[in-house]
């Protein structure tokens, strides 16, 4: 016997950047509803945006080195927020634009029996 697992979260699209490489595809940034309630009043810079930090000493630039890549999720990626990776044909068709509501579905079949 299969069931379906199934999961629906709400987003809302919070930018949308080329390839880094210059590749035909674009990175979408969601951000969850639950995030924009809660006031965040400055998110987080967006995918490939360079963030610049002052340091007086090599200690210094290790600490905030740290945060800045632990503070975000990794590599400087901000947290909260889910990326993905859109070929060009997919993101036209679509006609995504920042600030429109957007549903993820993830869905897992699982088998039971002997």
């Amino acid at each position: 016997m299969t069931f379906l697992l199934l999961m629906k979260k709400e987003f809302v699209v919070k930018s949308i950047d080329s390839a880094p490489d210059g590749a035909p595809y674009v990175i979408i940034s969601l951000s969850s509803l639950k995030e924009l309630k809660g006031g965040n009043q400055n998110p987080p810079a967006a995918f490939g945006s360079p963030k610049v930090m002052g340091f007086s000493n090599m200690n210094d630039m290790m600490k905030d080195l740290s945060k800045m890549m632990s503070g975000g999720g990794g590599m400087g990626m901000p947290s909260g927020v889910t990326q993905l990776k859109l070929e060009m044909h997919e993101y036209k068709e679509m006609g995504l634009s920042v600030g429109d509501k957007v549903f993820l579905e993830l869905s897992k079949a699982e088998t039971l029996g002997i």
